[in-house]
């Protein structure tokens, strides 16, 4: 039988022992100072950062891939057009490490294929962490190099242009239009290899650190006092709630707070005999209306899905989905994403708890997608709202990979876990510790609804 092996510091309370055999598994307690379990709390893959080659054709893309790599790898031509598919490449960058770098087609593509180029293109440009746009720099910015600057702007990615063929002299209208949209450049030639290390030094410095581990920093201080409700009932594997519970309690320990944990049945008595309020209690989205009015107004409230939404993604963005949710009528399509594969197929939370809690907010028939990720569909066009799961089983970054399709096709999105707090009528109270997504709230101006 696996053993888990927990390191527990500052940590207090009688009701561990029920969280696990809750879920029936063994663990070996060691009360020592907090320690890191090897692994333990890393990702499932190796950080791997990909990088986007973008732009018009024959402006050097492939050119500028074969220099950072240090090889003749991808095809060049003279001929416009001549990379029809993206072309991949994993290359160790040093001293960052491996990288995924991919070659895209022109942008300008027209016709039928041009579209489909443009549209493989767009999905490259959501799934990547660092963005290379590659312009002429004797020409001044073409319409599709603004719009396409537009377009990566919707993201939450950094972007650098590459200004090639530097020997055939340089646009001064060109710099200064990069100048006017804050867009950083280098001048570089591939051709005589001028520009390329500065280039390369740039990079690394830009590609996003390997993501930060489960944290509720901000939200947590020392000797707080934080009581976590243990949940009754779960739609994910019990490994992987294990895991996220395990990584809320340690992160609680670093920030060296307090940590009790009792069952629903047991917060009244838990609150009774604790000399002072909790700085924080967090429980289940399905106890928290139950919970709410045992709670004093003054004592923070959360629940396990918020935290862990705020740790995936950024909940404003979610809010501001909201919204949209008084706009839909009759008839219109909503897509109910599943991100995660281990839910179950009948799951009830997407198939059934959040339709029917739609509906009777609307007063409305709405025509409701379900979709995972082998059976998303190609045409988003009639689309009003995207409804995703948190994503408890995907890293930080798939996450973002998914809302950034989204922004492109200007597709609001909201995840499980805010709207159905929303529809419960838990808002903004379950918000209220997250101080930037309270601000964007209060900024939206969006009615509790009770």
């Amino acid at each position: 039988m696996t053993k888990t092996v927990i390191y527990l510091g500052h940590f207090y309370g009688t009701f561990f022992a029920k969280l696990l055999n809750t879920f029936n598994i063994k663990i070996n307690l060691s009360f020592t100072k907090m320690e890191e379990p090897e692994d333990l709390y890393s990702e499932t893959e190796e950080f791997r950062p990909q990088i986007c080659i973008v732009g018009r054709r024959n402006v050097g893309k492939s050119s500028l891939l074969n220099k950072l790599i240090g090889q003749d790898y991808s095809k060049v031509s003279e001929t416009p057009g001549t990379t029809v598919n993206p072309v991949e490449k994993e290359y160790k960058l040093l001293p960052h490490g491996p990288v995924l770098l991919v070659d895209t087609a022109g942008i300008e593509e027209e016709g039928e294929l041009g579209e489909k180029k443009i549209s493989q293109t767009i999905k490259i440009l959501a799934q990547s962490d660092l963005i290379l746009v590659v312009l002429d720099a004797r020409t001044e910015l073409h319409p599709k190099e603004i719009e396409l600057f537009a377009t990566i702007e919707k993201l939450d990615v950094n972007c650098i242009a590459a200004v090639n063929k530097i020997e055939f002299g340089i646009n001064q209208k060109l710099l200064s239009e990069l100048k006017e949209l804050r867009i950083t450049h280098f001048e570089v030639s591939c051709k005589e290899n001028v520009g390329i290390e500065e280039l390369k030094k740039k990079i690394i410095r830009s590609i996003p650190s390997k993501e930060i581990k489960f944290s509720i920093k901000e939200l947590v201080n020392k000797q707080d006092t934080i009581l976590i409700v243990i949940p009754e009932r779960r739609q994910v594997s019990r490994a992987q709630l294990i895991f996220n519970q395990i990584n809320l309690i340690k992160s609680c320990l670093e920030q060296e707070a307090i940590v009790i944990l009792c069952r629903k049945d047991e917060m009244k008595l838990t609150l009774e005999n604790l000399k002072a309020p909790p700085d924080l209690i967090i429980t289940d989205s399905d106890s928290i209306l139950t919970i709410i009015p045992e709670v004093p107004e003054k004592v923070k409230l959360t629940t396990f899905s918020l935290i862990l939404s705020r740790n995936k993604s950024d909940l404003r963005l979610f809010l501001r989905g909201l919204e949209q949710i008084e706009k839909l009528q009759n008839g219109d399509k909503v897509i109910i994403y599943e991100l995660c594969t281990n839910h179950l197929e009948e799951d009830e939370v997407s198939s059934i708890k959040i339709p029917e809690l739609i509906e009777k907010y609307l007063n409305k028939k709405l025509n409701f997608i379900y979709a995972k990720d082998n059976n998303f569909p190609e045409s988003l066009s009639e689309i009003k709202l995207i409804i995703q799961c948190i994503g408890c089983t995907k890293s930080k970054t798939e996450v973002r990979y998914k809302l950034n399709e989204a922004k492109l096709l200007d597709i609001p999105v909201v995840n499980y876990s805010l709207l159905i707090s929303f529809l419960k009528g838990t808002m903004p109270r379950v918000i209220a510790p997250f101080k930037e997504a309270l601000l964007e709230w209060k900024r939206l101006n969006i009615s509790s609804y009770t």
